[in-house]
């Protein structure tokens, strides 16, 4: 059911990180959703109230937001605000190779950055244990 009031998301953004801030936001939300900290139905915070906590310019929370609903993690609806979406259970999951592209970026990076194969299996799985709705052996 859908909450009148935002869940108090505690997002934060890194300008020295590197990662554009939009982008950051929009990851900040997801793992917020698969942490279990955002659920189904829960009212986001508006662009200005959440541009004004994260001390950005609006536009960058609307590009966020923008991809956040093309992407299936948001709905927005006329006159109420965004919402995160239902889980979609019956949708595609993404294209195998696509996962596999994603995680070889992540691992070619965090290889360069110095992890071993065994820190990285460790983090995976801790990452699994945290993501509370991540559908392992499906």
């Amino acid at each position: 059911m859908a909450q009148s009031k935002p869940r108090a998301l505690l997002l934060r953004v890194d300008p020295t990180d590197g990662t554009p801030l939009f982008e950051q936001v929009g990851g900040q939300v997801k793992k917020a959703v698969a942490e279990g900290r955002a659920h189904p139905g829960d009212r986001l915070p508006s662009v200005r109230e959440l541009a004004r906590q994260l001390g950005i310019h609006p536009n960058t929370v609307v590009k966020a937001y923008d991809v956040l609903e093309a992407q299936g993690w948001i709905v927005r609806r006329h006159g109420a605000g965004c919402f995160v979406a239902e889980r979609p259970e019956a949708s595609a999951p993404p294209p195998r190779d696509s996962l596999e592209a994603e995680f070889e970026r992540l691992v070619m990076d965090a290889l360069h950055e110095g992890a071993t194969p065994a820190a990285l299996r460790a983090a995976l799985e801790a990452a699994l244990k945290r993501c509370k709705h991540a559908q392992v052996g499906r």
